[in-house]
């Protein structure tokens, strides 16, 4: 998955801490990231490369590390005109290499669109300033304070054990047209196996059960805590389809499921694994 970057560590801690020539900065505007391309192929900038476009250190706001480099936003400074920079779409980083970088890349792109949408308190109004003691926000006039956005999403591979199938699904909207997983977002006062059952019935009206944890993933593309499950059909299998939500939806033999590689998400490795027979079907 896209944060399995070992034997590279990733540090998320938040700290006080400038910016040096070698450290890497991360620049968005909207939906996109500022890259370096170079023999046609694509780069994160370091500070190092900006040494000639003005002072891209000054509003450097410091995110994490990945083996001891760091990683700094700026959101104030302008693509320079020449010399091979580029703005691209954040799902550039679905197929970027190497692929520490893409996770940086996207990660980044998670706390850029929560600094943006917490420019003002939204108890009072005033302008929020960050705090110089954790990630986080903080309006300077009522003491309101901000944390990071994380929205934890349950997917779930439902499995027909005596017809050895899984579920797999295609959404009704939005750009990404290869087949998923059944996932949705968690609701406020619900676990996250109530979400499994819910968001099942919802979409497809089906019934599930033994649902068991399979392992979780950070998934900043939509700012989500993603936890995926497995979960056994119970009961008929007749799909009843959420047409609002999906184009289609089917069971499918080991046999006729599309790998996606590489595989970058807990959805696509859970669909690996049932075609590899590790769910014991």
């Amino acid at each position: 998955m896209i944060q399995d970057i070992a034997p590279r560590k990733y540090d998320p801690v938040y700290r006080e801490k400038a910016p040096g020539e070698d450290d890497f900065v991360l620049h968005y505007e909207l939906n996109k990231v500022m890259l370096l391309k170079e023999k046609g192929e694509y780069r994160l900038p370091i500070f190092r490369d900006l040494e000639n476009e003005g002072d891209w250190k000054k509003d450097a706001y410091y995110l994490f590390s990945i083996d001891g480099r760091g990683y700094f936003l700026n959101s104030e400074g302008k693509m320079p005109e020449f010399g091979g920079w580029v703005m691209e779409g954040l799902h550039i980083f679905r197929d970027f290499a190497p692929m520490y970088q893409a996770y940086a890349g996207i990660t980044g792109s998670q706390i850029y669109r929560w600094r943006q949408s917490r420019r003002f308190c939204g108890c009072c109004g005033t302008k929020m300033e960050a705090s110089h003691k954790e990630r986080a926000m903080v309006c300077p006039a009522c003491g309101q304070t901000e944390y990071p956005k994380i929205s934890p999403a349950i997917i779930v591979a439902v499995i027909d054990r005596e017809k050895k199938k899984l579920l797999m699904s295609r959404y009704a909207h939005g750009s990404y047209r290869r087949y998923a997983l059944i996932a949705g977002f968690v609701e406020v006062g619900e676990t996250f196996e109530d979400c499994v059952r819910r968001e099942v019935m919802e979409e497809v009206g089906l019934k599930v059960k033994n649902i068991r944890y399979y392992k979780s993933q950070p998934w900043a593309f939509s700012d989500t805590e993603m936890v995926g499950f497995t979960a056994d059909l119970d009961g008929e299998a007749e799909i009843r389809l959420e047409e609002e939500e999906l184009a289609e939806a089917g069971w499918f033999s080991r046999e006729e499921i599309v790998e996606y590689p590489p595989y970058i998400s807990v959805g696509h490795e859970m669909m690996k694994a049932f075609k590899d027979g590790k769910f014991g079907v």
